[in-house]
């Protein structure tokens, strides 16, 4: 699987836990700070100023420890585009081993913050997705 985003990590000495690792919360924050770069990267820098987007599952595999100060990029793809949610993929990679540290797969949706429900995504953030991951497929119709 081709991932086209990816930007590096910075670790800090703070993210270290007791057993001498990233703790596996600051995985998450480092996965929000690479799909908030994602949006605004691929969609430009007011994406959010008119798009409501909520977490609606997030689930991380786990598969090996990063110890403080390896060298870590994340890389970030949309694998599925829904009515209302899509679905990103994630992964935090060691950059000279090429290891996969940590796999996330987080199921997003879009909502309406006047109207508190969620609403359809905007065929123009399909589109744009599409074209950025070079998958029309993403554009085809699927529950």
């Amino acid at each position: 699987m081709t991932f086209r985003y990816q930007m590096p990590a910075q670790l800090r000495f703070s993210d270290i836990d007791k057993f001498g690792h990233i703790n596996n919360s600051v995985y998450f924050s480092l996965f929000d700070m690479c799909k908030t770069r994602y949006f605004i990267d691929v969609l430009g820098q007011h994406v959010f100023d008119s798009l409501g987007i909520v977490v609606a599952h997030v689930n991380a595999d786990f598969l090996a420890p990063i110890f403080y100060p390896d060298e870590i990029v994340l890389q970030t793809k949309i694998t599925h585009l829904g009515t209302k949610s899509f679905t990103l993929l994630q992964r935090a990679i060691n950059t000279r081993t090429k290891e996969v540290k940590c796999e996330c797969t987080t199921v997003m949706v879009f909502f309406d913050t006047v109207h508190n429900c969620s609403m359809e995504m905007p065929e123009s953030f399909k589109r744009k997705i599409a074209e950025y991951e070079g998958d029309n497929s993403l554009l085809e119709k699927r529950s």
